[in-house]
Formats: structure tokens, C-alpha cells, sequence
């Protein structure tokens, strides 16, 4: 299983950007996705994470909540961070991340995921 992220760059504070994460396997819909990211002398942390089905199952972190909103595509094998209003607080490297496994307890762990995306550079100015 490959995953490969997109979409980070430079933008202003109060501005939006949409990450998308590519995956490559036949069996996309089996997966628990997420979103995690490390700012500049941070540990990873969790940002966000969707169900295997979508379907308004999703969960975030309290700092991203009503401004970020994960979704995915299982036709596409895709899963997309949608942020709005952003602050140089979430200025970092944004990496996808996919278990098979996890359960609803251990999804904002790191540890519940096997395999990683190659992360995505956000950078917000002020």
C-alpha cells in the first residue's frame, strides 16, 4: 500500500487549502484514513480521521474542529483534508496515514497506523 499526499503550500492566515491523498490498493474502502501533522519542533500528532465508509463518521482534533473537514472518495481512492481559516499555528508537515485495523479507541494514535503518506508541506503566514 502507497500513499501519496498533495496539495500543501503557502498561504496566507485565513486562508484555505485542500490536501488530497492518493492510495494505491484494490481495497481502499477497508481502510481507516487520517490525517496527521508535525510542526517545526513538534511531535506528531493527530488531526483528523474518516471511517472506512465516510458517511459522516469522522473525528478531529479539538485545535482543527469546525475548521477542517476530512472526507474521502472510495471510487478514487482518495481521501482529502479540506482547511478553512487557517493559522500559522497549523503551519506543518501534513502526512495521510491508513489501518486496516485501528478501532474507534486508538484512532488518534499514531501507533494504529501502518502505513504512512510522505507528507505534504503547509506553511501559514501571518
Amino acid at each position: 500500500v502507497q500513499l501519496q499526499a498533495s496539495g500543501g503550500g503557502l498561504v496566507q492566515a485565513g486562508g484555505s487549502l485542500r490536501l488530497s491523498c492518493a492510495v494505491s490498493t484494490r481495497t481502499f474502502s477497508t481502510y481507516v484514513m487520517a490525517w496527521f501533522r508535525q510542526g517545526p519542533g513538534k511531535e506528531r500528532e493527530f488531526v483528523a480521521a474518516i471511517s472506512r465508509s465516510g458517511g459522516g463518521n469522522s473525528y478531529y482534533a479539538d485545535s482543527v474542529k469546525g475548521r477542517f473537514t476530512i472526507s474521502r472518495d472510495n471510487a478514487k481512492n482518495t481521501v482529502y483534508l479540506q482547511m478553512n481559516n487557517l493559522t500559522p499555528e497549523d503551519t506543518a508537515v501534513y502526512y495521510c496515514a491508513a489501518s486496516r485495523s485501528v478501532i474507534l479507541s486508538a484512532m488518534r494514535s499514531r501507533d494504529a497506523y501502518h502505513y504512512w503518506g510522505q507528507g505534504t508541506l503547509v506553511t501559514v503566514s501571518s
